[in-house]
């Protein structure tokens, strides 16, 4: 009668490789558990690659595990979108990719939370054009 939850979230450009590797395993006796696992990816260009190898293991006919894999690349049309409400290209993918880490973010502690929006800005100056 438990419950787990797993989110993977990456992000690659510069022809980064987004590798998520994980193991569950439901025991025999672990009769009702529950496990989902969701992996994100979100593409910044046409050379990145994300892969997803989940390993999973039910000894339970009573228990369920899921496994989703999404990967998508921010669109014109999102860009587009920000730029005609006034801000540049480097200001929408940046407000793109916070929103798409806003529910890892919102889940650490704030000190964390704010090294990692310093982090993705960082990472974002002048990675556009």
């Amino acid at each position: 009668d438990t419950t787990s939850v797993i989110r993977s979230k990456s992000v690659s450009k510069g022809g980064g490789v987004s590798n998520y590797r994980g193991f569950v395993r439901i025991m025999s006796g672990a009769t009702n558990a529950q496990s989902s696992v969701s992996c994100d990816a979100l593409i910044l260009d046409g050379e990145s690659v994300s892969n997803t190898y989940p390993s999973i293991k039910n000894e339970n006919s009573q228990s369920n595990i899921s496994h989703e894999a999404r990967v998508g690349k921010i669109g014109e049309e999102e860009v587009f979108y920000f730029k005609s409400r006034g801000y540049n290209e480097q200001e929408a993918l940046r407000l793109i990719i916070g929103g798409f880490m806003e529910p890892i973010v919102k889940a650490l502690p704030l000190e964390y939370a704010v090294e990692l929006n310093k982090l993705i800005e960082l990472e974002m100056e002048n990675s556009v054009g």
